[in-house]
């Protein structure tokens, strides 16, 4: 006999960062560009990846472990980057 499961789409977003005692090269370029425009304010510039992945899954949980699954095996590299998840 066939279980009828009910699944709903939940919303994973990803950041995808490189890990803060890595050089950021693309950060430090965008922080001379920004101190040559005279915003000498700014003092550190971090650049990552935002992800956004539509999941069909059964709950929370599951659509966050096939969110952090895909991190793990393809979005990140986990040598040179973190990333944080928030199911919607």
């Amino acid at each position: 006999m066939r279980q009828n499961f009910r699944t709903m789409t939940f919303t994973a977003l990803i950041n995808v960062m490189p890990l803060k005692e890595l050089l950021d090269p693309q950060g430090k370029t965008v922080l001379g560009g920004l101190n040559n425009l005279g915003m000498k304010g700014v003092h550190d510039v971090r650049i990552g990846k935002h992800i956004t992945l539509q999941i069909e899954a059964g709950s929370k949980e599951d659509a966050y472990s096939i969110a952090e699954n895909a991190c793990q095996k393809l979005l990140a590299n986990q040598v040179m980057e973190f990333y944080e998840i928030t199911i919607q």
